[in-house]
């Protein structure tokens, strides 16, 4: 290809390093810090959620220098059950530090530009490359003399700038429309707070307003719609992907219906999703896991999931956990306890309005939010490899 040529990250980055993780807990606190940033905050698809932030003082940051943040590193997840998630440091994030699982990449940008490494780094097969470096260990791992071995072809700057330019297009779409989601939900959240939680009408069990588990019938073997727990997201109603799986056994769910994590620590990090993704009559499932909350007949379904998402609900469900330690489970029984204030009919019959233009838009958006990714995750390989050129002035 003109003008590519073979190289490695090592040979464009100025430094490799990785973050510091505060001996037994000291140095976080609860606001006015610094941000710390770890693994769980990088995903991917390159998105860095900051509502994953922690924070820790300002003591701390300076003792950890070797980890403080610049805009335009590359986050590399490093430790952990996901190798090779990504995210760059943006300046709005600044100050900020980050921990042991996570890689500092800190590209010199007279020889490359950090998102194109970035975009190039999220292509599956170098994600697999990743992942299968760690080989089969109980705690996988790779390190920094592997993260500078990858190799790749690399473009001159304008090429490389061009081709950053058309995915980050790409994902400015779908990150506006992830934002527009992320408003909705705090608006409908506010409705179902105000007229269920707020107002001074008689407070009724849970039981008068969802069904919990409630009862569908999928045969052994069956191939149906599989959510996993690791793709029910915390920030949005829309889990980020499902698949194709023959059915076993566990929770089982239709449109309509909303998921919520019943274990540690995934309820504690909010683990939720309204299912609106499956076919007309079509019926879904993931495991035991899960608790499934259906809406009775009168309420939108809508509802269930803003209840779930709800942070007094949350806590509430947290409070009923039994287990040991590190494996905890909500206790189904104990969530009947909850209790909601009931609306007017004419009341409800007005939010049920509100709900279904509101679920209609968070629908209609993760569509494009879907068709963006399948372009975007289409393009990159191609683009990466040079089998796609952009066109430059």
């Amino acid at each position: 290809m003109d003008s590519w040529r073979e190289t490695t990250i090592g040979e464009l980055a100025n430094k490799v390093t990785k973050g510091s993780t505060p001996r037994k807990g000291k140095g976080f606190v609860e606001s006015d810090g610094i941000n710390y940033i770890k693994s769980d905050a990088v995903s991917y698809d390159g998105r860095v959620d900051i509502s994953k932030f922690v924070m820790i003082d300002e003591q701390t940051h300076n003792m950890f220098k070797r980890s403080q943040l610049q805009e335009n590193d590359i986050l590399f997840s490093m430790a952990g059950a996901f190798l090779g998630k990504t995210g760059i440091v943006q300046k709005s994030m600044l100050p900020a530090n980050t921990n042991q699982a996570i890689a500092i990449i800190r590209i010199d940008e007279s020889k490359a530009m950090s998102s194109f490494i970035g975009y190039f780094l999220r292509i599956p097969k170098i994600i697999n490359y990743v992942n299968n470096m760690s080989g089969q260990s109980a705690q996988p791992n790779i390190n920094f003399e592997e993260i500078k071995s990858i190799a790749l072809n690399l473009p001159a700057l304008p090429e490389q700038k061009a081709i950053a330019e058309v995915l980050s297009s790409l994902d400015d779409k779908i990150d506006l429309l992830h934002q527009q989601n992320e408003t909705l939900e705090s608006m409908a959240g506010t409705l179902f707070r105000e007229w269920f939680m707020e107002k001074d009408y008689e407070d009724l069990p849970l039981e008068d307003f969802v069904q919990i588990n409630p009862k569908e019938k999928l045969s052994k073997g069956v191939r149906a719609v599989y959510l996993e727990m690791k793709n029910v997201e915390t920030n949005t109603s829309c889990p980020s992907h499902w698949y194709d799986r023959g059915f076993k056994s566990g929770s089982k769910f239709r449109n309509g219906d909303a998921i919520l994590a019943r274990i540690t620590p995934c309820l504690e990090n909010g683990k939720k999703a309204y299912v609106q993704f499956l076919k007309e009559n079509e019926i879904g499932w993931g495991s035991t896991e899960f608790l499934i909350f259906r809406t009775k007949d009168g309420f939108h379904p809508f509802i269930a999931y803003l209840l779930v998402a709800n942070h007094e609900f949350k806590k509430f469900a947290q409070k009923s956990m039994t287990g040991s330690s590190g494996r905890q489970r909500v206790q189904t029984d104990s969530l009947w306890n909850f209790k909601l204030g009931k609306p007017t009919k004419d009341k409800i019959e007005e939010l049920n309005q509100s709900f279904d233009s509101i679920a209609e838009k968070i629908k209609l958006n993760q569509f494009q939010i879907k068709t963006l990714k399948n372009l975007r995750d289409t393009l990159l390989p191609k683009l990466m490899s040079g089998e796609v050129r952009v066109k430059m002035n």
